[in-house]
Formats: C-alpha cells, sequence, structure tokens
C-alpha cells in the first residue's frame, strides 16, 4: 500500500512498553510494518503559539499535498506519450544517509527513512521561522509551476490548433502542405486558378462537364492533387472575369470552390510557424539523446530532458520534501499539546500491508493506546460520543496522535 500512518504516543516507560506491544501483535499478525521516525527537539515556545501553529500545519499540510499532486498530474501532461515512465519522475532527494543526500529514491523509501534537514530548517531556530520558511518555499513553488503550466498550455493549444487545420477534411484543413506553387498559374492579368472538392463519387462527371460549367474555362486545366475520405482536391484554370458565374454552376452541380489564393510568403510563414511550435514544445518536455564523440566511436546514450520536465522533477522532489517536513512537525506540535511537557514522546511510522487490514490495525492501536484517552476509545467504537473542547470531528480523532501520509499522488 501507498498509505502510511504517522502516529505518536508518551515517551515514558508504560508507553513504549504499550508501542512495543503494538509492534508484536501487527507483526505476528501482518498488519503493518513499523518504524521509528526521528524528529527532532525543537524550540516548544508558548502554549498559546501552538495552538495557533497547530492550526496553521493543517493547512499548510493540506496545501502542500494538493500542490504536489497538482506537479504529479503536470509531469503526466508534459510526458504525453511516456506516461509509464511517470513515476520515474517522481522521486525525492536521498534521505538515507547524509552521504546519499545527491541521490534520488523513490518517495516510499524516502518516508520510511526519514531524516530531518537540518541545513534547510534549522531546528534551533523558533518553530514559527522553520514554519514560516516552508510556506514560503511552497509558495513560491506553486507562483513557478502556474506560469510554467500556464505557458505550456498556451503552447499546447497553439500547436493543436495548427494541427487540426493539418488533419481536418478538404473543406476545413490548411492546404499549405498540400499545394505547391506549380498547381497555379500565377501573376497573370487574365486568368486564375481555382481548387474545387469534388465527392468521389462525381469524378467522373467532373471531368465531363467542368469545361462547359461556365465561358472561358480553360481545357484541360483540371488535375487532382488531394484526396480525403469522401472526396478529392481538383485545380481548375479560368478567367477571372468568369469566377463567380463558375462558383455558382459548380455549387448546382455539388462541386465546392474552395476559397483559397495561393500566397507564398503566407504558405512559408504557416509552415514555419507549425515547426516553431512542434520545436518548443518538444523542447519543453521530452528526453532526447545526444550525440557525444569519442575517439572515432558515437555514443547516442546521453539523454537531456526538456526544461519543464526538468524543473518539474527538482521541485517535485523539494515540495514532496517539504510537506514531509511538515507531517513531522505536526506530529511534534500535536504530540506537545496533547501529551505536556517536559517534551517525551514517541513517534512512529506505519505502513499497513493491505487495505483489508486497516480496520484491524486500527483496532489493535484503540486497544494498545486506550488509556491515554478513554473518551477518545469509546468514541471510536461510538460515533454519538462527543468530546468535549474538540473542534475535530470524533472519527479524524484518536487516543494517539495520528495523520496519514498518502503517496497516491496520481489517483
Amino acid at each position: 500500500m501507498s498509505e502510511f500512518w504517522l502516529i505518536s504516543a508518551p515517551g515514558d516507560k508504560e508507553n513504549l512498553q504499550a508501542l512495543e506491544r503494538m509492534n508484536i501483535v501487527t507483526s505476528k499478525s501482518n498488519l503493518s510494518h513499523n518504524t521509528k521516525f526521528a524528529i527532532p527537539d525543537f524550540k516548544v515556545g508558548t502554549l498559546d503559539s501552538l495552538v495557533g501553529l497547530s492550526d496553521e500545519l493543517g493547512k499548510l499540510d493540506t496545501f502542500a499535498e494538493s500542490l504536489i499532486k497538482r506537479m504529479a498530474q503536470s509531469v503526466v501532461e508534459v510526458m504525453e506519450d511516456s506516461k509509464g515512465k511517470v513515476h520515474e519522475n517522481l522521486l525525492a532527494n536521498g534521505g538515507l544517509k547524509e552521504k546519499m543526500k545527491c541521490l534520488k529514491i523513490d518517495l516510499t523509501s524516502f518516508v520510511t527513512h526519514f531524516e530531518w534537514d537540518m541545513a534547510k530548517y534549522p531546528a534551533k531556530q523558533p518553530l514559527v521561522i522553520v514554519v514560516d520558511t516552508l510556506a514560503k518555499q511552497l509558495a513560491q513553488i506553486e507562483t513557478d509551476l502556474k506560469s510554467r503550466t500556464a505557458a505550456y498550455s498556451v503552447l499546447k493549444a497553439n500547436l493543436e490548433n495548427l494541427e487540426k487545420k493539418s488533419t481536418g477534411n478538404l473543406f476545413t484543413r490548411t492546404l499549405s502542405d498540400i499545394v505547391s506553387k506549380e498547381d497555379f498559374v500565377l501573376d497573370s492579368e487574365y486568368l486564375i486558378t481555382l481548387l474545387v472538392i469534388v465527392p468521389k463519387s462525381s469524378y467522373v462527371q467532373w471531368q465531363k462537364t467542368y469545361e462547359s460549367l461556365s465561358d472561358m474555362v480553360v481545357p484541360r486545366s483540371t488535375k487532382l492533387i488531394a484526396e480525403d475520405n469522401e472526396g478529392g482536391l481538383f485545380t481548375v484554370t479560368l478567367f477571372r472575369k468568369v469566377i463567380e458565374d463558375f462558383k455558382v454552376k459548380a455549387k448546382e452541380n455539388k462541386f465546392i470552390v474552395r476559397e483559397f489564393y495561393y500566397d507564398e510568403k503566407e504558405i512559408k510563414r504557416e509552415r514555419e510557424e507549425m515547426t516553431r511550435l512542434l520545436s518548443d514544445k518538444k523542447q519543453q518536455y521530452q528526453t532526447s539523446c545526444v550525440a557525444l564523440k569519442k575517439g572515432s566511436a558515437t555514443y547516442r546514450d546521453h539523454k537531456v530532458k526538456g526544461p519543464l520536465l526538468r524543473w518539474l522533477k527538482v521541485n517535485f522532489s523539494e515540495a514532496f520534501i517539504a510537506w514531509i517536513h511538515i507531517k513531522a512537525l505536526r506530529v511534534f506540535v500535536e504530540s506537545v499539546l496533547r501529551y505536556g511537557l517536559p517534551v517525551n514522546f514517541q513517534a512512529v511510522l506505519l505502513q499497513p500491508h493491505k487495505k483489508s487490514a486497516t480496520k484491524r490495525l486500527r483496532e489493535v492501536l484503540n486497544s494498545v493506546f486506550r488509556h491515554l484517552d478513554e473518551v477518545a476509545a469509546a468514541s471510536i467504537l461510538d460515533a454519538s460520543v462527543e468530546i468535549p473542547g474538540l473542534q475535530l470531528s470524533t472519527q479524524d480523532y484518536f487516543p494517539y496522535v495520528y495523520f496519514q501520509i498518502d503517496l497516491s499522488l496520481l489517483d
């Protein structure tokens, strides 16, 4: 499972024994895998400041989770045809040991081997400053995410509009990639070449009648230059003075004159725009192989990722790491508020083995830690029991401190 339960209990002898009993029961029953979750000793401050931080951290937790889910979804959208490799790009920096900080590891390993980053978030600073640092970091990432994904969306939309023009039927699609200069009579004061869409069932009729649809149609001037499932695109050359008459007669015979006049500069501009947009989009996300020469040999296994995907990878890692630090802070603050001073508690990370085991796991925890809060323990079994002064709903409150970490970021 990708779900974790982060809990804490007082660190006195009685409750450490309770934690040991929990470990034995959950292990024997194959309910969960449990590991200690190390949290530094922070400067506690006043009770009022802790209450305020508890509320602020709850909001920051929700914001951080929402942000990393949006970033994960952005990776999915940017990778397009390589969606099967999305999880390879949703990693976190190090965390196992100090000498491995430069490595990228999977999210589960980061959580189960969590270490507080003292360099980035010094534990000796007041808690309010640590929380403010995390909040500003996440806010900046969100601001950058919005601007980068907005620019990418505009680029993608423009390209899709051009692609639609190049893949539609003969009535709507662009003709710049179909026609050529040789198909038209150009720079003539009297003559002009029109493009006519003819249903496939009417090809023979067109060949027999196009010269007589109007006066002044140049004999044997028609040529089929493109087809789709419905019909073909034919050229026909005639005198400019009979254009309108020809259009009327053609329409009567279910031949449609496509409004198009060959403009070499416009066609070149349209082709260049398509090439530019394709190149821009490719550069934003694609992984490409760069040729590296060494002596007479050429290697093509050096991979370079587009700037948007690189940014997403780096900042997803930063946001995810910040999120887990926020979880640690929430456990610390709630444990002090719940268990009092001096600070003495033990945090444990539980990973339920399967969804069907969560109910039984909750029962074990409730049984082991029932003594911490008899009212809360009873309320788990009886939803009608109210806990005086508690703002949370009873389904979110347990005798022990509890927070969930759900790594199902793409669900």
